[in-house]
């Protein structure tokens, strides 16, 4: 049988890894085989619509499938495929485009024609490849990705924990506040009524869980009912809590308690899944077609720098934002913790993935001073590099300038302009440093937590209450953002590391943070 090499399958090592042993030959896994769209090319025509602010209607799920499923003969291809090789099809799902296939390391190093190893690196071992993955030369135009063969931790949470003493609040006079709850946030940041009721807010989770009783105590403090929060299992992992607020736990809670107190009528799903490349898409596909849901945002706090993510991988979660674009379904991302070097240090200029899509929402941080009623000033989240964060962004080594961000310039730390060549990051902020961070409770301990994770679920709880006020989904908002850049509060001041924020967009703060009546009142938002 003819075979070809499935373009960028193979990955480096992680730095300081080296192979350990064969990986055992009767250990059983999972592989998420992802296949091309049917109708690509009315897929592309709808795209560049929207990407030129055409606010156009969204797909339903419905429509979507009937349109850009996976095409029966596709799928039949690789069922051929994997039977001939004695490997279980564990899942299929036309509308994802995804077949998963089942077997032993043995099994799948025949049928991918490659070689599994166990690597040991200084924080622990994974499984990895040790040469690219070979397909038969009938599936070179079907198959995009096959990802999970690799089990590296593929992303990090974006949240900082502030360490010190929470300071007791003073509503003398018009103190500075030094941390706020979600519902401050939302009346600083002018978001318009609404409680987000009949939306769905999805967040993709990959480690850590909640705990009911936690949420009933916080939404009780707040005045609030507690929101239906659903647990979603993708791909074995559950809702697990650690019990310490300093672990994943930290971003799972941070992340319900924003969105479900800016947005207490709508739902929140959470799609817990491994934390590997294929667990983080296998999240985002199911939720995006989740028929019983029907999430309309989706919130994701996890990532990582872009040169730790496969082109492969880079190429197919982009493919499920475009999804997400042409169902009118919004995705907000945190745009990173590690500021300009998206913590490589040196003088590495990186930007984090998802956040780096050009179909995502990318969500970078500020450090807000403000009163009890008004904001005072807002400056680029920025406590020092590496150990204590700053917000994400820079210009993407992967995705092509899109035609909304075409005409910006960068500025970097010496005040010197160049013109945007690539994707920039991020799009939009708010607040992330955790001097100025979010009062949550996790694991039952009340703490201050910052980082672009908590911009993220912000955004979503703002879109949904939009959602729910305006009865349309404000979905793929970029193109309508850079449109409209009035509609956000120009950040000036501060740096990230390489880049120092500017008048209009800049690689800091995206176009700003929020003023939400504004944004609210954009046609189609």
């Amino acid at each position: 049988m003819s075979r070809m090499s499935l373009p960028d399958s193979l990955r480096e090592p992680l730095p300081g890894a080296r192979p350990l042993r064969r990986a055992a030959a009767d250990e059983r896994l999972e592989v998420t085989v992802v296949l091309r769209p049917g109708a690509p090319e009315l897929w592309r025509q709808r795209l560049a619509q929207l990407g030129r602010a055409e606010r156009t209607a969204p797909l339903t799920r419905e429509q979507f499938t009937q349109m850009h499923a996976t095409a029966d003969a596709d799928l039949r291809a690789v069922a051929a495929f994997a039977e001939a090789n004695g490997l279980t099809i564990v899942q299929r799902h036309p509308a994802r485009r995804t077949v998963v296939l089942a077997g032993t390391v043995a099994q799948i190093n025949d049928t991918f024609g490659v070689e599994l190893w166990q690597f040991e690196h200084p924080h622990g071992t994974y499984r990895g490849l040790r040469t690219a993955i070979q397909l038969p030369l009938e599936l070179q135009e079907i198959v995009v990705a096959v990802l999970g063969l690799d089990d590296r931790p593929q992303a990090r949470p974006h949240f900082h924990i502030r360490n010190a003493a929470k300071p007791r609040r003073s509503r003398a006079a018009t103190p500075l506040e030094s941390s706020f709850t979600p519902l401050q946030l939302a009346a600083l940041y002018q978001f318009p009524p609404g409680t987000g009721a009949n939306q769905c807010i999805a967040l993709i989770e990959l480690g850590g869980g909640f705990r009911p009783a936690d949420l009933s105590t916080y939404f009780a403090g707040l005045g609030l009912p507690v929101p239906e929060v659903i647990a979603v299992s993708v791909d074995h992992a559950t809702n697990a809590p650690i019990g310490n607020p300093n672990s994943a736990d930290g971003e799972v809670m941070l992340d319900i308690e924003i969105a479900g107190a800016v947005a207490p009528a709508a739902t929140i799903a959470v799609y817990f899944a491994p934390n590997t490349d294929a667990g983080f898409l296998d999240a985002v596909t199911t939720a995006l077609h989740d028929s019983v849901n029907r999430p309309t945002v989706v919130s994701i706090s996890w990532g990582g720098p872009e040169p730790s993510w496969s082109a492969q991988a880079l190429r197919a979660m982009d493919q499920a934002f475009q999804a997400a674009a042409l169902m009118g379904i919004t995705i907000c991302v945190a745009a990173g913790d590690g500021g300009s070097s998206d913590g490589l240090g040196g003088i590495a200029q990186v930007v984090d993935f998802p956040a780096s899509s050009p179909h995502a929402l990318a969500c970078g941080g500020t450090r807000l001073h403000a009163t009890a009623t008004a904001i005072v000033r807002e400056s680029v989240w920025n406590d020092g590099l590496p150990a204590q964060g700053a917000s994400g962004g820079g210009v993407s080594g992967f995705f092509a300038l899109p035609l909304w961000q075409e005409g910006l310039h960068t500025t970097d730390v010496q005040g010197q302009r160049l013109a945007l060549s690539r994707r920039g990051v991020p799009d939009v902020a708010a607040d992330a440093d955790p001097r100025s961070g979010y009062d949550v409770l996790v694991d039952g301990t009340a703490v201050v937590l910052g980082g672009t994770s908590a911009v993220a679920p912000l955004w979503a709880g703002l879109l949904a209450r939009l959602n729910g006020s305006g009865g349309a989904s404000a979905g793929w908002l970029n193109p309508l953002l850079y449109a409209h850049p009035a509609a956000l509060r120009d950040i000036t001041r501060g740096n990230n590391g390489a880049y120092r924020a500017s008048r209009g967009w800049d690689a800091c703060t995206g176009l700003g943070s929020p003023v939400g009546v504004q944004i609210g009142a954009l046609p189609g938002a």
